[in-house]
């Protein structure tokens, strides 16, 4: 944070005082995701300024490290040829990301312009469906034949383009299947004569392009390796997933749950302009203007009740707070836990065996203190019990909704972390409202 910090104020002092051959210079010696963050400090004009004092190379990693609003906005204001001749220095995976943010037609014209070869290796990634393992590999794969010797594989990385960020040499066979992998560190320590076939590593862990990308994250998190094989259902080699890539998907995946359980749009951002997360905005807060609407009829039903004893209204924000809390803690936990892979419908029994418990042991020591409070506020202990018993059973709905309704999303191939407040806390206020209210209507003539 600091060195970036340091690095808008040099921008902009350079900027001003129109030193642009030293503003370079600075820029050439800062690290790319310095030079990605600092940029956002900058309007666009002066964005693209200080873009096209980068080298094609630096550049294409300024790009490859901003997020999705900033980049678009940079980009439009780029011509194609500079994009495109900046793609071409780009790993094919990063390229893809940038131009699937980019307007149908204009990446069109983009992969028009690039080089054929680079051109087609991004096309083929923009093939597979978003968000799959085959959209966020990378196809420059370091690969020998099984009967090559260690000798001559060490020969191949020394040429490979691609050996600076690779971590295993994979084995293949006549037709491209994998064999096995080789650490690179195992090459150096045997004898250049050996076949490398008869060392690599078997049944190496694989994944194919269709698997979602939070499901290779998760098997590179388990297993803790630092890059993973793509296969095709012929086992043929088609690209490879490092830990770089695996890193900014647990990003994305958990900005996306976070933002969701918060009754957000997964994929917006702080810099995102008003125009752009209005609708998406709206939505969720005409779903919770839905839900009040709910929550006020079943208030509605117990009109007469509250107009005969006022003091009921005054308790009935606490009954609907304390469940809200119950069904976030619950909620959050779940959905996490679905995320990881450690929450499955097997464990539904044990997990709400355990929120149940929880539910009515919180329940029970709210309702003690609550109940204390109301009577010594009002002076009624049949009030003090009926908010108590209220609280009891509200944190015990909290503790079964927070539980299933995100199992139930997840068996139906929707995303849990919708299950958010938005949503669950309705089921809450509804049944906070109907057992507080309720049992004040069936003992108010005791409460009188």
């Amino acid at each position: 944070m600091e060195s970036t910090e340091r690095l808008s104020e040099t921008i902009r002092d350079l900027l001003e005082a129109g030193r642009h051959e030293r503003l370079a210079q600075s820029l050439k010696d800062s690290h790319a995701a310095d030079i990605a963050a600092a940029l956002r400090d900058f309007p666009v004009p002066e964005q693209v300024t200080l873009f096209r004092l980068l080298n094609r190379e630096q550049a294409g990693g300024v790009l490859a490290e901003l997020d999705d609003q900033p980049l678009l906005e940079l980009v439009r204001a780029l011509d194609e040829l500079e994009i495109s001749g900046i793609l071409d220095r780009m790993q094919p995976d990063d390229a893809a990301q940038v131009l699937e943010e980019l307007p149908e037609e204009q990446a069109e014209k983009v992969l028009d312009l690039m080089k054929e070869e680079q051109s087609e290796e991004v096309q083929e990634l923009l093939e597979h469906g978003e968000k799959t393992a085959g959209r966020i590999m990378s196809p420059d794969v370091l690969a020998v034949h099984e009967g090559n010797t260690v000798g001559q594989a060490i020969e191949h990385v020394r040429k490979a383009p691609t050996a600076e960020s690779a971590h295993y040499l994979y084995v293949v066979d006549d037709h491209e299947h994998l064999v096995g992998a080789l650490p690179l560190r195992r090459l150096i320590t045997t004898d250049p004569a050996t076949p490398v076939g008869g060392l690599c590593q078997g049944e190496v862990l694989s994944v194919t392009p269709e698997m979602d990308q939070e499901e290779v994250a998760r098997l590179v998190a388990k297993y803790d390796i630092v890059a993973v094989p793509v296969v095709d259902r012929d086992h043929r080699l088609l690209g490879v997933i490092t830990v770089d890539d695996v890193i900014d998907v647990i990003r994305e995946e958990a900005t996306e749950d976070i933002q969701r359980l918060g009754g957000a749009a997964g994929d917006e951002t702080v810099f995102d302009p008003a125009r752009a997360v209005f609708g998406k905005r709206l939505l969720w807060r005409f779903i919770n203007l839905g839900t009040a609407i709910l929550a006020a009829s079943v208030i509605g039903l117990f009109e007469g009740s509250i107009q005969s004893l006022a003091t009921l209204a005054i308790f009935m924000p606490i009954v609907a707070s304390m469940g809200g809390i119950g069904t976030t803690q619950t909620a959050t936990v779940v959905v996490r836990g679905l995320a990881l892979g450690d929450m499955t419908a097997a464990h539904l029994w044990r997990v709400l065996r355990k929120e149940l418990l929880l539910g009515l042991a919180t329940g029970l020591a709210n309702a003690v203190v609550m109940g204390v409070i109301a009577y010594l506020w009002k002076g009624q202990a049949l009030l003090a019990l009926i908010i108590g018993t209220a609280l009891v059973i509200n944190m015990l709905v909290a503790a079964a909704v927070g539980v299933t309704i995100p199992l139930a999303l997840k068996a139906f191939r929707i995303d849990p972390a919708i299950a958010s407040s938005v949503i669950i806390t309705t089921f809450t206020d509804v049944c906070g409202f109907f057992s507080f209210l309720g049992l004040a209507t069936l003992l108010i003539r005791f409460l009188l």
